[in-house]
């Protein structure tokens, strides 16, 4: 699914006016209709509501919400607070709601007082959408305050009142605080930012109708990675292949006392398909890596305790290296002699990130296309500390196409930043994923798809994707608290076949 600015987002809809056609008025019923479906599948039994309607279309979009939920035998209450005039769909819908129930709404354009919510309210945020220029303040300030201060749960329409689209530099700010926010055809940028997560809540998609055709043709770095997206990249099984056909892969992890970090890698590399998997490991972890991932050939350092060789790197299709190995002196001047000279699709990971974040003049000496998976501390350690999550987004697009690299920042919607300056937001995964462990997986996910000849950019798409699909299958079983990453492991079987069945 493809993410727009707020702007674009205006474009789109005048283009589907002008080419469905549709007048804007039918356009904002459509929507209004989806709205009050998706309230009713959340809030099935009548209560009350309370609807706070702004001036512009927004405003629209509420007035006539409310006018359906009254069809629908809800309680409600429309507070149209405004300054100045109504935009012209919004005063439509005004009339439409006044001339079937009269009495349920108040005007406040001057002052707001206070609101005595009846018990198990629902609040309906449509004050401001998407549009917003600047900050609020005065009356519309005055109901955010109100609304915050409720206690009730709330629901926006299109985006939190006094949020922004992408950039938000000062949250302190007015801005109305969701439990949902219901987004118009397209989620906006700023639902991916962690710092608006106490704003947006929980959001979903309300189809509208958008022109497909507008769709198709506008240009946008931004995605929402789905399912649809990523089953035309999983690897053909043929009926007369063989291991070698899928590829050797190896994994590159484990210092002394790290050994499950090299068994989480390489059995998500086996489960992920390749034909050979092998795995580089200190010498003391030779027992362990034999005895829980038998299916692994186990290749032992000539140290005891650390990583300090790595010989004959031609046979392999594809290498992950970086899962518990330690940033000892011996382990960084092995990573800082043979990256430059690896040829073969890589990922790094882990304290290979790490010994790169003090070397960083090897980012550039990399092949194109290596992956590199940071979590947010890694991230900063390697390329700086940022502002705020925006701009570290704009950071993970330059540097993935200055360096041509595949840079996968770990965390909730994990992005993946890819050298054509496109990035992608997953849509899989959950928090009980955020627990040790679940790096080495996706590492080990990487690298055996890699290993069957899939094109990196694709094999991130499909491997990050995969990866939190086998959390959400784990969690099925598990609490959020309870799952661990043996639990990922152990359900990617269920993604692949989840994926394959469509």
């Amino acid at each position: 699914m493809k993410v727009f600015s707020t702007s674009v987002v205006r474009q789109l809809d005048e283009y589907t006016i002008k080419n469905e056609p549709i007048a804007s008025i039918d356009l904002m019923e459509r929507a209004a209709i989806g709205l009050c479906k998706k309230f009713l599948e959340i809030f099935s039994s009548p209560l009350p509501v309370y609807v706070f309607a702004g001036p512009g279309n927004n405003g629209g979009d509420a007035l006539a919400l409310a006018r359906m939920l009254l069809q629908k035998n809800y309680s409600v209450s429309v507070y149209l607070i405004h300054t100045g005039k109504l935009s012209a769909d919004c005063e439509a819908n005004k009339n439409r709601l006044i001339e079937k129930f009269t009495g349920c709404l108040l005007d406040f354009s001057t002052d707001f007082y206070p609101v005595n919510f009846s018990e198990n309210t629902v609040i309906i945020d449509g004050l401001f959408g998407s549009g917003l220029s600047g900050p609020l303040s005065g009356i519309y300030a005055e109901a955010v305050r109100w609304i915050n201060n409720s206690g009730k749960t709330v629901v926006s329409i299109d985006i939190p009142s006094g949020l922004a689209g992408e950039e938000n530099k000062d949250l302190s700010q007015p801005i109305v605080k969701a439990d949902y926010t219901f987004s118009l055809q397209f989620p906006k940028l700023s639902f991916f930012l962690v710092e608006n997560e106490s704003f947006v809540g929980k959001w979903e998609i309300i189809e509208i109708g958008i022109h497909p055709e507008a769709i198709r043709r506008e240009p946008t770095d931004f995605y929402f990675l789905e399912k649809k997206d990523v089953i035309p990249f999983l690897p053909e099984r043929k009926k007369f292949s063989h291991k070698g056909t899928y590829g050797h892969a190896l994994i590159v992890a484990g210092s002394v006392g790290m050994a499950g970090a090299a068994v989480l890698s390489a059995q998500s590399a086996i489960r992920s398909g390749a034909g050979l998997v092998s795995v580089h490991s200190a010498a003391a972890n030779r027992i362990i890596l034999q005895t829980k991932v038998p299916e692994a050939l186990f290749e032992n350092d000539k140290e005891e305790n650390l990583i300090s060789e790595l010989k004959n790197l031609e046979k392999y299709t594809s290498l992950a290296i970086g899962p518990g190995i330690g940033t000892q002196e011996k382990t960084a001047e092995l990573l800082l002699h043979i990256l430059p000279n690896i040829i073969q699709p890589l990922v790094l990971d882990a304290d290979a990130l790490n010994i790169l974040s003090k070397r960083k003049e090897l980012l550039e000496k990399l092949s194109a296309n290596t992956l590199l998976t940071p979590h947010p501390k890694e991230f900063e350690r390697l390329f700086g500390a940022d502002e705020n999550s925006y701009d570290r987004l704009l950071k993970m697009q330059l540097l993935a196409k200055n360096l041509h690299l595949v840079i996968i920042l770990k965390g909730a919607y994990t992005r993946i930043a890819l050298p054509d300056g496109s990035i992608y937001f997953n849509s899989t995964g959950n928090p009980g994923m955020a627990t040790g462990g679940t790096g080495d997986v996706l590492s080990g996910i990487l690298a055996g798809l890699l290993a069957q000849n899939l094109p990196p950019e694709k094999a991130a798409l499909l491997g990050v994707f995969l990866h939190g699909l086998a959390g959400d299958f784990a969690l099925r079983h598990q609490s959020v608290e309870s799952l661990t990453a043996g639990d990922v492991v152990e359900n990617l079987g269920n993604a692949f076949q989840s994926l394959r069945e469509q």
